[in-house]
């Protein structure tokens, strides 16, 4: 019997609704460190994007910060980040189901965040046990989306070749780094009406969808 497909997803936005979160939390932060940004400007602009490419964009336009600023904006961001995890984090609609239905593939959290903000979105949500020590972030294997080596690291680490890899991912960075890793992907794209599903990827709109598109991915691979 062939083997299940391997599951690679995505943390932010594609698991956890943090997205609108993390864009409160920078429409907060930022400004106070000197750099006009706004939560609208992240969902719109920069989701999914590693936070210092975010910065350096913005530095750009704005005049850089003060020497030594950014990793006490970071550390800013990030604790308080943390804290509206833990109180207010909930699962994607759907993906608690999705993932039990899924229960026989093996799966793993593949982030362009920092490994401690993984494990609290998974913690947070009850989706821990789905994944167990299968977390791989940017920042421990330093390369981030769209570079598609993340996702084949993580595939190697998993044992899997990237033919037999299915990448779930919500932001165009994502989908863009499982198609150019050789994957099959799944945009969950929350915004059909403004942003396009990339050629090659396979567009669902509800987590509720992604049992029958992986079962047909099966039957196919």
């Amino acid at each position: 019997m062939t083997p299940p497909l391997c599951l690679l997803f995505d943390s932010d936005g594609t698991l956890v609704d943090s997205e609108i979160l993390l864009a409160e939390v920078m429409g907060e932060i930022l400004p106070a460190f000197g750099l006009p940004f706004s939560a609208r400007q992240y969902m719109e602009e920069f989701r999914g994007v590693r936070f210092k490419t975010i910065i350096e964009a913005l530095e750009a336009r704005h005049g850089a910060l003060v020497d030594g600023r950014f990793p006490v904006m970071e550390d800013e961001m990030r604790g308080l980040m943390e804290r509206r995890m833990r109180a207010e984090l909930q699962p994607i609609a759907g993906m608690p189901a999705a993932l039990d239905a899924l229960s026989a593939h093996p799966k793993a959290v593949v982030s362009n965040g920092p490994e401690p903000k993984i494990r609290c979105a998974m913690e947070s949500t009850g989706l821990a046990p789905h994944f167990g020590d299968n977390l791989f972030s940017a920042y421990t294997l330093q390369v981030w989306k769209p570079d598609p080596d993340l996702y084949r690291q993580a595939a190697a680490a998993m044992g899997q070749a990237p033919e037999r890899c299915v990448v779930i991912d919500d932001a165009t960075v994502g989908v863009a780094a499982g198609l150019a890793a050789g994957m099959h992907v799944v945009h969950l794209n929350h915004f059909p009406e403004e942003e396009a599903t990339p050629e090659g990827a396979i567009a669902i709109r509800h987590a509720s969808e992604l049992p029958a598109v992986v079962a047909r991915l099966a039957d196919s691979a």
